[in-house]
């Protein structure tokens, strides 16, 4: 993990909301800490190696697979967002069975999945086992933290926030998607940007998903401007078929839309709730 990376997920909130004494006091331990957790940091896990090793992940479901790999899309999950040495089992946002009933059908598919928001790739890991014959392509703002090695699995860098970024990581490459799932920023114009830009990358029959759909409409540090027409209101509006405007979706982008979805369904986990949608 790059030092900056370090920064930007486990110290640069605690700058911004800390006086003078704290900050001064951040800037003595923050490198001493990042020494510590780079001492205490795993090696990479090489899936190909637990593969032949352990067969039988093949024949999981996805809740036990989200639980093994340690991904909160699962039931329980050992809290990854804290420091490294700490440990604490905490509940999951239990998306698993919603996975599971869409996805028991195509699992044995030889397709293409593409993961926004992969963080450490512990779902990413899970779902290389549950999809045994397909390629994970995984994105995200720290490729650098990703804890994976695997054949199947490639790991790139973007930023979902910026419609530049999508473009280029994404767009103008040569590939297109069965499964796309949107689990990155969560912020009001990150969702609506990545479904709307990404939509013409997925192939017919194809899958997008939005964790977290909820986060603009619930949250304000996701929605700062508290803007109206979150993804959730706007698939709610197609759903009733009601029209809807976003300043970040373009015409073009909203009649390919409109003119391919099959159907929308949102569902709701422990907590939040997750939106699956499928193509024609």
């Amino acid at each position: 993990m790059k030092i900056s990376t370090f920064y930007h997920i486990y110290y640069k909130h605690r700058f911004a909301k800390s006086g003078v004494l704290l900050r001064i006091y951040l800037l003595l331990v923050f490198p001493i800490r990042f020494i510590i957790y780079i001492i205490f940091l795993k090696k990479k896990i090489n899936l190909d190696y637990l593969a032949v090793n352990s067969p039988i992940l093949f024949n999981q479901n996805l809740s036990y697979l989200f639980e093994y790999f340690n991904s909160d899309k699962g039931i329980f999950f050992l809290n990854q967002y804290t420091k490294s040495w700490k440990k604490e089992k905490i509940r999951g946002h239990e998306y698993s069975i919603f996975y599971e009933r869409y996805f028991k059908d195509i699992k044995y598919n030889q397709m293409n999945i593409l993961e926004l928001g992969s963080f450490k790739g512990n779902a990413a890991a899970a779902l290389s086992f549950f999809f045994k014959n397909s390629k994970i392509y995984t994105g995200d703002l720290y490729p650098d933290i990703f804890n994976f090695l695997s054949s199947r699995i490639s790991n790139f860098k973007v930023d979902t926030s910026s419609e530049y970024s999508i473009e280029n990581a994404i767009i103008k490459k040569n590939l297109e998607y069965d499964i796309i799932i949107e689990d990155a920023g969560h912020f009001l114009k990150d969702q609506i940007i990545s479904l709307f830009l990404l939509f013409k990358k997925l192939k017919p029959k194809g899958f997008f998903i939005v964790e977290e759909l909820d986060f603009p409409d619930t949250r304000k540090d996701m929605n700062i401007y508290n803007e109206k027409s979150t993804l959730k209101v706007i698939l709610n509006a197609i759903i009733n078929k009601q029209d809807f405007y976003s300043r970040y979706i373009s015409n073009i982008d909203k009649e390919y839309f409109l003119n391919n979805f099959d159907f929308i369904r949102i569902h709701k986990g422990r907590v939040n709730e997750i939106a699956f949608i499928k193509k024609k």
